[in-house]
């Protein structure tokens, strides 16, 4: 069944994660003087209050695509729950592994500016993925319920 509460974390998680395009997960000021930002598709330069990409992430992108589309397709798995824990379970990998190659795209492109990632240009796009995950163990929580909740009525019968 769709209308499942799992269903609603797996749609959050998917919306959390298309939002990752939206905000950037690094903000830094270059050797010039530049205010930049580092987003999955690339690294944009304002100039005259306008966002100019100055380098894309085409790997990056197609990545974040894949890990934003994956809770939604999860919920169309509402019959094998069993399958569904296991692509949640990787989601769950899938996303780890993700932040830490932001984490290391963004030293990259901050250490050849000679600067370093702190907490006074880490964007909202970082804080993104903790509440992805967090949102996907609900899910795991709520499945784990319904799995409870069918062999207490199997027992019954």
């Amino acid at each position: 069944m769709i209308q499942r509460i799992q269903s609603v974390w797996l749609l959050l998680s998917g919306l959390v994660l298309t939002t990752l395009f939206l905000f950037p997960y690094v903000n830094y000021i270059d050797l010039v003087g530049l205010g930049k930002q580092i987003y999955v598709s690339g690294i944009y330069t304002s100039v005259n209050n306008e966002a100019v990409k100055q380098e894309s992430f085409i790997l990056q992108s197609i990545v974040a695509v894949f890990i934003a589309v994956m809770p939604i397709v999860l919920i169309f798995l509402f019959k094998d729950r069993k399958r569904q824990v296991r692509f949640i379970y990787l989601q769950l990998v899938l996303i780890v592994l993700f932040a830490v190659w932001m984490y290391v795209s963004a030293n990259n492109v901050l250490s050849a500016n000679n600067q370093y990632l702190s907490a006074n240009n880490i964007g909202i796009g970082f804080f993104l993925l903790p509440v992805s995950i967090i949102f996907l163990s609900m899910a795991l929580g709520a499945i784990r319920n319904d799995e409870k909740l069918i062999k207490s009525a199997d027992r019954l019968r």
